[in-house]
């Protein structure tokens, strides 16, 4: 039996993946068109100690609000999305306080100034993910497409200006906050109004918290070890083959993963919603919505690792200038890896939304685990493009096996009823 025609929340899914694609589109052009310029503003050792901090605070961002942030698209009331945004503040403030001592006591060791903005940096990114899951749950699209051209385009020009005024890595560390700021003003703009009284005293944070645990216990750690993945990565490379080695590797994967950044932000802050709205449980037409997006972002994916492969080098070196040239043999050696990862970038609020983080957490140690030991080893055999080479084809069979259990997750039992009714077509 074919395919039956792809239901209404497919067709809103497509609408408002192409919406935010836009926005991202003009927002990933400004930092991609301005690249060579900062390059040639900053050293690759420069480089190397902004991508440092940024993967550090990205680290610590990430968790600022112990993930209760992703619940809110989940929450049925407006009483409830006010609690658990009290209970994200909250957290936040805490982990914040303790970025921003980490932020002195590093600053310190490094004799250098820069390091002070990771109490900020953590503050603003974390308030900057929960005023996007605000946005996300109310599906205002076109707001969070123009948000993103104010974060990632604001972040580029402020590097500019920046490095025309020789502020070094402390001008690159400086702007992205400032990006990711006014960004937040712009989507709270619409938070949801606050309930009555009665309806916010009867939510208690404590019940909230008990209520959605699930996000801190087991979305936290796994959020977390992610984003350490990439600060371990850039420690190991540094500690290997010095700062300018890390900068060659921070210049590349900024450029490699950006289709992913751009594509896969769109369609996972409209894949969200569209899977929280059937409930819990795997429906057959949320897992037919998978598969569908599943497989045109692997069309996707393969004329860019293609074209990795035959011109990373040549591109590098030309957009970059000879200082950089390292960059492009590293971008080849990466493009299996990053062609995976597109594909499974906007894949992560799947299992979110299907109740299965508990199974996406531990699949995830085991891909992290593999990734720092390709890492190593490819460090220790081959240099930089031995670790890209490495990686590539370690994720390569870790995301392939992640693929296939998205498309073959089994449904909820009467949504397997009626597949079955179906021919158990999906």
């Amino acid at each position: 039996m074919s395919d039956p025609a792809p239901p209404a929340p497919t067709r809103g899914l497509l609408r408002a993946t192409l919406t935010l694609l836009a926005g991202g589109a003009f927002a990933q052009a400004l930092p991609l068109l301005l690249g060579p310029w900062l390059t040639r503003l900053y050293t690759p050792e420069a480089y190397g100690r902004y991508q440092l901090f940024a993967t550090v605070a990205i680290n610590l961002s990430v968790v600022a609000c112990a993930r209760y942030e992703f619940a809110l698209p989940l929450a049925r009331a407006d009483a409830e999305v006010q609690a658990l945004r009290r209970l994200c503040l909250r957290i936040l403030m805490v982990v914040s306080g303790l970025a921003l001592l980490g932020g002195v006591g590093w600053a310190w060791t490094q004799g250098a100034a820069w390091p002070l903005w990771l109490g900020p940096a953590v503050a603003v990114g974390g308030a900057l993910s929960l005023a996007t899951m605000l946005a996300a749950r109310r599906q205002a699209f076109q707001v969070l497409a123009f948000g993103r051209v104010l974060q990632y385009g604001g972040a580029a020009i402020g590097q500019v200006g920046a490095g025309l005024m020789q502020w070094g890595v402390s001008g690159l560390v400086m702007a992205p906050v400032l990006a990711q700021l006014a960004t937040t003003w712009l989507l709270g703009r619409g938070a949801v109004k606050a309930p009555a009284a009665d309806d916010a005293a009867a939510l208690r944070l404590r019940d909230v918290a008990r209520r959605w645990r699930e996000f801190p216990l087991l979305n936290t750690p796994h959020a977390f070890a992610g984003a350490l993945q990439d600060t371990l990565a850039v420690g190991l490379i540094a500690a290997t083959l010095g700062p300018a080695a890390a900068g060659f590797w921070g210049l590349a994967l900024r450029y490699l993963k950006a289709p992913a950044t751009l594509v896969g932000a769109a369609v996972s802050q409209a894949l969200y919603p569209k899977l929280a709205e059937a409930g819990p449980g795997v429906t057959l037409a949320g897992r037919a919505a998978v598969r569908r997006v599943m497989a045109v972002l692997m069309l996707a994916a393969a004329p860019l690792v293609l074209g990795l492969w035959a011109l990373g080098p040549w591109l590098f070196g030309w957009l970059f200038g000879a200082d950089w040239a390292e960059s492009g043999q590293l971008a080849r050696a990466l493009a299996l890896y990053i062609g995976a990862h597109f594909v499974a970038s906007p894949l992560a609020v799947v299992t979110m939304a299907w109740g299965a983080q508990a199974w996406a957490l531990r699949l995830a140690i085991w891909g992290q685990l593999g990734f720092v030991l390709a890492l190593v080893g490819g460090l220790q055999v081959g240099g930089l493009a031995g670790a890209g080479w490495a990686v590539s084809l370690v994720m390569a069979g870790y995301f392939g096996w992640y693929f296939w259990r998205l498309a073959n997750w089994p449904l909820a039992a009467g949504q397997a009823s009626s597949a079955a009714g179906q021919g158990g077509t999906s």
